[in-house]
């Protein structure tokens, strides 16, 4: 399945986001622990969502994830305490992602859990029971998701939990979001230090809890307004998001001041945020994103199509995610005419290179939704874009494309 996307004349729209997956996956471990009664309302209607609660709702012997990552991170975390024997499992390249260290770490506290293929990947087998081991030490840089697994357990182990992390920390962000919601559902939870993080024990209360909307969902709007081009005849373009908020608990709330130095003004109001044009681009973007590692394909993306050179810092993250980004990036935006460069498995810059772009350019998502919403927008500087497998928004942000059509791109099925 392929769609080809063609640009509106002019971009005037209002929309609600998607709820935020990453609050909303927390929220729902969150309600299990608690054994509550109050499941948070205004949850994601993303796959990753759907997943976990269709896992948390049912008592099925094996669990299918399918692609959603998140879901694997936190159901390894959150069988390993709750009673019965499960087989976790998922894609095909849900089975190619690593996830030792989770389960390491686990198994330090006194977890069951054995390999059900290859060593060190899913499918896993799970058998809960009561752990009673209280300490663990994780590199900084892996995924925050392991982080928020363990520290979301650590409430409901008897002796709460030590968590010390070495080295460099990425993505915190995600982890005090973790923190955050975790203190919201009733548990002791905070920075004892800059590297060690201590968890109380007492469990989680049952809690209503309403979740907000998704920062990186609008980035891709954000992307939208800054690659629209302006004339003085037509009316300045216009994008009002609904059910964002200034004092986010997400860390890609961020974005916005990054895309600021792009040339999109914020202005909060009573429902959200009303995006417009404003000054001069910068020359040159460096920024080290390790801290919003969701919103590198969009800025990368952008960037380029503004011809603007950028050099991002802080990407060793997204090797691990839905595919390797890296070198998806790279691949994708070589069929547009960009030569991009990666160093050390954790740095992209561009310095202006240039190569022949493909005359029809047909972009390969790779199973990772991010992908095609960030690449979706360069219709507006790239005519005849077409985006190979478009259905993967269903991962975070199943309305895109229907939210496209009605901001008036041309979003049409094709062979």
């Amino acid at each position: 399945m392929q769609y080809r996307l063609t640009a509106p004349e002019h971009l005037a729209t209002a929309l609600r986001l998607p709820a935020s997956k990453s609050i909303s996956n927390r929220a729902l471990i969150l309600h299990a622990l608690a054994q509550g009664t109050h499941r948070p309302v205004n949850l994601s209607d993303c796959d990753d969502t759907r997943v976990m609660i269709r896992a948390l709702e049912g008592n099925a012997a094996e669990i299918d994830i399918l692609a959603a990552g998140t879901a694997m991170r936190f159901l390894t975390a959150y069988l390993s305490v709750t009673p019965g024997t499960r087989l976790l499992t998922g894609t095909q390249r849900m089975q190619q992602r690593p996830i030792r260290i989770l389960v390491d770490a686990l198994r330090s506290l006194g977890a069951d859990i054995a390999y059900a293929g290859n060593e060190g990947f899913p499918p896993l087998l799970i058998t809960g029971s009561r752990l009673q081991g209280e300490a663990v030490t994780l590199a900084g840089n892996v995924s925050s998701q392991y982080i928020s697994a363990l520290l979301m357990l650590g409430a409901v182990l008897p002796h709460g939990l030590r968590l010390h992390l070495t080295g460099d920390i990425v993505s915190r962000p995600y982890i005090d979001l973790t923190l955050q919601l975790m203190r919201d559902f009733g548990a002791q939870a905070a920075w004892e230090s800059a590297d060690r993080i201590v968890v109380k024990p007492g469990g989680y209360r049952d809690t209503p809890f309403t979740v907000e909307s998704d920062w990186s969902a609008a980035s891709y709007w954000y992307q939208m307004m800054a690659l629209m081009p302006t004339c003085e005849e037509e009316p300045a373009p216009s994008v009002e998001l609904y059910g964002l908020f200034p004092r986010s608990y997400q860390g890609d709330s961020r974005g916005a001041d990054l895309f600021a130095r792009l040339g999109v003004r914020t202005a909060f109001t009573d429902r959200g945020v009303r995006l417009s044009k404003m000054g001069v681009p910068v020359a040159r973007l460096v920024e080290d994103l390790v801290e919003i590692p969701d919103l590198a394909q969009t800025f990368v993306v952008t960037c380029c199509l503004m011809n603007i050179p950028f050099r991002f810092t802080g990407l060793q993250s997204l090797k691990i995610k839905e595919t390797d980004r890296i070198q998806a990036l790279i691949n994708e935006l070589h069929k547009l005419g960009y030569v991009i460069h990666s160093e050390q498995d954790s740095i992209l810059s561009w310095n202006g290179e240039r190569c022949p772009a493909e005359a029809d350019p047909l972009i390969a998502t790779y199973e990772d939704h991010r992908m095609a919403m960030a690449f979706a927008p360069t219709c507006l500087c790239v005519p005849h874009l077409r985006i190979d497998h478009p259905e993967v928004v269903s991962k975070s942000y199943p309305a895109y494309w229907d939210d496209l059509r009605a901001a008036g791109f041309g979003v049409t099925y094709c062979e």
